[in-house]
């Protein structure tokens, strides 16, 4: 099971961090991804991180801007959002899948958390 939270209103320029915390099991041997869903438009993929955190790939219009990481000892990834701007708005969701190097394919995960909502005021 995993949990997203961190998510909130925020100005444009501003910050956030989103954490997902996984329960049951040991996400060591899992990629995590975040993705997004916005206000009637399709889930798309934010970024990506590996098992070990060396791989990391990012959607081209976060790369920059946002950090993906991770804390196996704690069970918990991370979503650094920094120069946030309105069109960053929406639902944030984090998932995970066992093995693999990096995941950018919403259809390939197979755990999901339950989303946190990020607004971002012009």
């Amino acid at each position: 099971q995993l949990q997203a939270s961190g998510g909130g209103l925020v100005q444009a320029g501003g910050s956030l961090r989103l954490s997902c915390v996984a329960s049951g099991r040991s996400i060591r041997q899992y990629v995590m991804g975040w993705f997004r869903q916005a206000p009637g438009k399709e889930r798309e993929f934010v970024a990506t991180i590996n098992r070990s955190g060396v791989n990391i790939r990012y959607a081209d219009s976060v790369k920059g801007r946002f950090t993906i990481s991770r804390d196996n000892a704690k069970n918990t990834g991370y979503l650094q959002m920094d120069s946030l701007r309105p069109e960053d708005t929406a639902l944030y969701y984090c998932a995970a899948v066992y093995g693999v190097p990096t995941v950018v394919d919403a259809s390939d995960y197979s755990y999901w958390g339950q989303g946190t909502q990020v607004t971002v005021s012009s």
